[in-house]
């Protein structure tokens, strides 16, 4: 007599997995527009303020492929919960921070909890929908577009928030919201299946003092300079403990982070084509913001506006993609979306300090028409190449790399901006072309829908991908 199996809620799975998703995009962009209020109210300088924003990057790349181990280890629910949990009382924290010191300490904690529940996150959405790929690829796509959202509405949000309420209510708008994503978390998520091998002690602190030492270089050159003797000792050191982590994960049975991933085209493929798109858009976001504000001078409400044709093309893009998912393959999507991104940038590429609004439109338009479309398809094909019960791992990888990107993409094209105003904008978006046309030809030479999933030494794991590489 066959066994019913009993499938999961569609909707009320995404959305309890989106949610916490949505908090932790809002937070990477819903502070920039707040930080002139936040110094004034906090009597401190520029130096503090930018560890406001960057202790969150920090903590959120460094610890987020330890949390995707953590959850393949103990169950992927309840590491999102507690994360979630974790998030939501540093946002407490943030709001009520009667000093910079006490802002940057609460921060560091929220990147914490935003680690822990982004990978566990997704790899909650691939044990629910692992029987249905397609099913995966539209509930990926709707994950996406929920942090798009998040990400996209921060300074139209941070704006409004901090004229009608002060600075402190954008990170207090995260308690409510945060509190419901843990009802649905605790009511509708199906746990994981946990993986309690021994744990790799070696491997966890290794990955994260390398990739600590590596994300605060990355951030300190944005204001130091590439060239300072600290930059250069953390990228060194940095490096030096990367290798350490190589050897150390190939002498152990059963790694944190089996190199055997990378073994897979696909796999590598989608990491690096993940690196480009966050490095361009991130550090999009970021001298777009500065230029509204301090070229154009649009007030902080204003500058989240114009921000809207980004917002919501992105969101729709995002959607669309589940859709197209259905009759296209993953490949022709991330080579027509990173194309379309190209694109975008070479629109933009010709700001002025006279450039009407209406000229910026089509770029506006056209560069998340073409990240929504290859951003979700990236993702399920890279979780498409490994067994299920490593999912969480292999998300951190990804957003590991994405996170890490964006640290450099904000660095890199603020040192434009500094170096040469305006200009320097024009030569950041001309370079993000180039970048995103290096993805589209990376997707269209690693990308296949016939890489099977790597073979890892986890006990009782299988092989997701039917298909075989014979």
């Amino acid at each position: 007599m066959r066994q019913t199996i009993k499938r999961p809620h569609f909707g009320l799975t995404i959305l309890a997995t989106s949610l916490g998703f949505a908090l932790v995009q809002l937070d990477v962009s819903v502070i920039n527009v707040a930080l002139a209020r936040m110094g004034m109210d906090l009597h401190t300088g520029v130096a503090a303020l930018q560890w406001v924003v960057d202790a969150y990057a920090l903590a959120f790349a460094c610890l987020l492929l330890s949390a995707g181990a953590l959850g393949d280890q103990i169950g992927a629910r309840k590491t999102f919960i507690a994360g979630l949990l974790l998030f939501i009382a540093a946002s407490a924290g943030c709001g009520l921070a009667p000093n910079a010191a006490a802002l940057i300490a609460a921060r560091v904690v929220q990147g914490i909890g935003a680690a822990s529940l982004v990978p566990c996150s997704l790899s909650l959405i691939n044990h629910a929908f692992h029987h249905d790929p397609g099913k995966r690829a539209r509930a990926i796509s709707l994950w996406t577009a929920a942090g798009g959202i998040g990400l996209s509405a921060g300074p139209v949000l941070g704006g409004a928030l901090t004229d009608a309420f002060g600075w402190r209510s954008i990170f207090l708008i995260n308690l409510p919201v945060g509190l419901a994503g843990v009802g649905l978390a605790c009511r509708f998520l199906e746990e994981s299946a946990s993986h309690r091998t021994r744990f790799d002690l070696a491997g966890q602190l290794l990955a994260i003092l390398s990739l600590g030492f590596l994300t605060g270089a990355i951030i300190e050159a944005g204001s130091l300079g590439w060239s300072a003797p600290v930059v250069l000792g953390a990228l060194t050191l940095g490096l030096f403990l990367g290798v350490c982590f190589v050897f150390a994960e190939r002498r152990v049975p059963v790694p944190m982070l089996p190199l055997t991933f990378f073994s897979s085209p696909t796999f590598s493929a989608a990491t690096a084509v993940g690196l480009l798109i966050n490095l361009t858009l991130y550090g999009m976001i970021f001298v777009f913001g500065l230029y509204l504000q301090q070229v154009r001078r649009f007030s902080p409400t204003w500058a989240g506006v114009a921000f809207l044709p980004f917002s919501v093309t992105l969101t729709l893009a995002n959607v669309i993609n589940g859709w197209l998912s259905r009759v296209w393959e993953a490949r022709r999507l991330m080579v027509i979306g990173t194309v379309l991104g190209a694109l975008g940038f070479g629109l933009l590429h010709g700001l002025s300090t006279t450039s009407a609004y209406a000229t910026m439109l089509p770029g506006l338009l056209i560069l998340p028409l073409g990240i929504g479309l290859a951003v979700p398809a990236m993702t399920a094909s890279l979780l498409g190449t490994v067994p299920k019960g490593r999912s969480g791992v292999a998300s951190g990888v990804l957003n590991t790399v994405r996170q890490s990107g964006g640290a450099v993409g904000v660095a890199l094209y603020g040192a434009f901006l500094a170096g040469a105003g305006v200009d320097g904008i024009g030569t950041a978006f001309a370079l993000s072309s180039a970048l995103l046309l290096l993805a589209a030809l990376v997707a269209a030479l690693g990308i296949s829908e016939r890489d099977a999933c790597p073979r890892v030494p986890v006990p009782g794991d299988g092989c997701r991908g039917s298909a075989s590489n014979s």
